[in-house]
């Protein structure tokens, strides 16, 4: 991309990160997986010959014919975040970008061969210019790590799923690669957030940015160290019956909660990682093909180590002390899900209803995808 491409002057200097690689930023569970897909032998050819059954030429149209292009005529201070996001990360070739009437605020990237850039008025209209940078620089994070085709892959497959849900077998065969492209892609959000942070460079327009995708547009009733507290006490909170409803109320969702976002966010912005890369000490995309996938699984694997050791969650702290050798497992399952240390039998009736109970919240919350914008 050359220097005379950007003709806009951002508002203030921003550090560039020329030839970064994804890798440099990706969540170690995000950047695994996709080096392990990059490297499998003919994986490109096979998600080229789907491009045929997937809907990318109708969606192409759809929001060239229904949207609004951003351009340096249309929605110009949209355009100039663009252009500089992709100067700051060097992309070479410029997304394409739109702007659809929705008034929930969200964001996606999607695409096989040319990822394109949608975002809804209702996130347009919440954010201020530093906060929509930062999501401008999110997208763009997608688009350079390759997210845009497994997000494409997984609109179609979650499309077809509703499509054939009178098919049992069928449904469920389809639903359980919708649940590992969700698991994924919560991962790749996170990915994309740092990307966001690397662009913005502005960790307070990053906070506000997601406070408001999750209280919408009251700043002034809203405190980030507040937000993030609420983060701690909901990875610290209840004992194993919330852990287990956690994890229901996420599982239909395709991105991670917002506090939990946010303090993901905050904690790498603290990170070495982050200070070596502004710093200019980063992987760049010359090294990929070189990227080992037995080091990159190692790294993740470092990583959850990490996090069980560190959680504060009652079943993570559970299974790292099952991974220390901690004795009086049964003892130790029945006070954790009874709250006491009552009889055995009590612990397994007091297990079984609260498995129960859950299901229902967990279906009505996780039902919903609202506030999950700047994806």
């Amino acid at each position: 991309m050359t220097e005379s491409s950007h003709e806009s002057v951002p508002s203030r200097q921003r550090k560039r990160f020329p030839g970064i690689s994804s890798r440099a930023y990706e969540h170690p569970a995000d950047r695994s997986a996709l080096v392990a897909l990059r490297k499998l032998s003919g994986f490109d050819t096979v998600f080229k010959a789907l491009s045929g059954l997937l809907p990318e030429r109708s969606l192409r149209l759809l929001f060239l014919s229904d949207s609004v292009r951003v351009s340096d005529a249309q929605f110009a201070h949209l355009n100039s975040m663009l252009r500089d996001a992709c100067h700051i990360l060097d992309l070479e070739k410029v997304p394409a970008m739109y702007v659809t009437q929705d008034p929930r605020p969200n964001a996606m990237c999607i695409g096989l061969d040319e990822p394109i850039i949608v975002v809804t008025t209702g996130l347009v209209e919440l954010l201020d210019e530093e906060e929509m940078r930062a999501v401008v620089g999110h997208e763009v994070g997608h688009a350079l790590s390759g997210h845009s085709v497994y997000r494409t892959i997984l609109l179609f497959l979650t499309n077809l799923a509703l499509k054939i849900a009178w098919i049992p077998l069928g449904n469920v065969a389809i639903m359980a690669i919708v649940t590992a492209l969700r698991e994924w892609f919560r991962k790749s959000e996170l990915s994309a957030d740092r990307a966001g942070l690397l662009v913005g460079q502005d960790l307070q327009a990053s906070m506000r940015g997601l406070m408001k995708i999750a209280g919408g547009n009251h700043l002034h009733e809203m405190n980030v160290d507040a937000f993030l507290k609420q983060a701690e006490e909901y990875e610290e909170g209840g004992d194993l019956r919330d852990s287990v409803l956690k994890i229901l109320n996420v599982l239909p969702r395709s991105h991670p909660f917002t506090t939990v976002r946010a303090a993901e966010l905050k904690k790498w912005a603290e990170s070495r990682d982050h200070q070596r890369i502004m710093d200019g000490h980063y992987p760049r995309r010359t090294e990929d093909k070189d990227t080992s996938v037995s080091d990159s699984f190692r790294e993740s694997a470092s990583h959850y180590a990490d996090t069980v050791r560190t959680s504060k969650d009652p079943l993570m702290k559970l299974v790292g002390d099952i991974a220390g050798g901690a004795g009086d497992l049964g003892g130790r399952l029945r006070d954790k899900f009874t709250g006491s240390g009552g009889s055995a039998s009590g612990g397994s009736s007091g297990g079984s209803k609260s498995t129960g109970d859950g299901n229902g919240p967990a279906s009505d919350n996780g039902s919903g995808s609202g506030g999950q914008g700047g994806s």
